[in-house]
């Protein structure tokens, strides 16, 4: 693999695109399905939720969101036109009940009004924030007085071993994303630590885990 290989594929994971973007949306699905099964189950979703999603790829899990009660409404905005059109396609059911809806967004401008949601998610974006502290602010002002954050992310202590990281990448360990979230006003309640299964990139295995940081806006 050469750098421009590993440039190629680093900007695929930063935003899908082309013919190959539904391909790289399939494989974050299966990379990261216990990332996200845990990310859905710490939000502790409850009646009349309304949930905002940064960064849903395709969003292959949004079921597991709304099949639990049709008062909840879900939110997804991402990055990549590719992506938010494979969402409506998996989620035309919910669409269609009004309970889903997707927007293709800039994180540094969230096109929805102030304490408009309860929660708050997100499964491997932080890495692409160019600026955290307006992401941050955006996401503090789209959430209710009380509302939820979930981010959730793999730690600066795998990801600097994957040769893509090197190419547009921002790492962070646990302490760090803490850190984060209480300097811009968060209160940091929660954080779990799970290993998770091998990465296999080009042949090698990687050691794999991931942390979810919860976090209330007070």
């Amino acid at each position: 693999m050469t750098e421009a290989n590993f440039k190629a594929i680093a900007e695929q994971l930063r935003k899908p695109h082309g013919s190959a973007g539904k391909e790289v949306g399939a494989m974050m699905n299966k990379g990261n399905e216990l990332m996200n099964m845990a990310a859905i189950e710490q939000l502790e979703i409850k009646s009349n939720d309304i949930v905002l999603e940064i960064g849903m790829g395709n969003g292959y899990f949004v079921r597991n969101i709304l099949a639990k009660d049709e008062t909840i409404k879900y939110i997804g905005c991402d990055y990549s036109e590719e992506m938010v059109a494979e969402a409506f396609n998996y989620n035309n059911d919910f669409v269609k009940k009004g309970q889903a809806r997707f927007n293709r967004a800039n994180v540094l401008k969230l096109p929805y009004t102030n304490e408009y949601f309860t929660k708050v998610f997100t499964v491997n974006t932080i890495y692409f924030w160019d600026k955290t502290e307006i992401v941050l602010s955006e996401i503090k002002r789209v959430l209710k007085k009380n509302g939820e954050l979930i981010i959730s992310l793999r730690p600066r202590s795998i990801m600097d071993k994957l040769p893509v990281t090197s190419y547009g990448f921002t790492t962070f360990s646990k302490d760090d994303c803490i850190e984060l979230l209480t300097n811009h006003g968060f209160e940091v309640v929660n954080v779990l630590e799970k290993e998770d299964v091998d990465i296999e990139l080009f042949g090698e295995k990687f050691k794999n885990a991931f942390v979810i940081v919860k976090a209330f806006k007070r």
